[in-house]
């Protein structure tokens, strides 16, 4: 199960490097916010990849830690963009609810709508095995 959560970090990742060479690209405000999430995605996936490598469970938490820290910057990034939409006056739920309907209606870009939603099943994917493999 180790190699499939690595596979969706590296399927994430990728995804990642086309929304960031984009953003970077258009000269997007706030690069600072983007650069980190990244920062912290990569150095949460090199993380990941030591685990698989040599076995040590603290690899697998330090790598749910900076995914965990990681995806606090990325979530403002969605958050933001979709109070730009129009949802400037809600709460972080009701926020999260327009992200969420602004996914499934087709007014955010494919690619953000999957980074988005696929970051749960890598996030609670690898939390699942960190929590296994430090029980058993």
């Amino acid at each position: 199960m180790t190699y499939v959560v690595l596979v969706a970090w590296l399927v994430q990742a990728a995804v990642g490097v086309l929304l960031l060479t984009g953003w970077l690209r258009r000269g997007r405000g706030r690069a600072r916010v983007a650069v980190t999430h990244a920062t912290l995605s990569v150095l949460g996936a090199a993380s990941w990849i030591a685990y698989v490598l040599s076995g040590p469970v603290l690899w697998a938490w330090a790598a749910f830690a900076l995914i965990s820290i990681g995806n606090i910057f990325g979530d403002s990034m969605l958050l933001r963009r979709t109070r730009a939409m129009g949802g400037s006056h809600l709460s972080t739920v009701n926020a999260y609810k327009l992200a969420l309907r602004s996914i499934f209606d087709g007014r955010l870009p494919v690619r953000v709508g999957f980074h988005a939603l696929f970051a749960g099943v890598v996030y609670f994917s690898t939390l699942a095995i960190c929590i296994v493999d430090t029980v058993s």
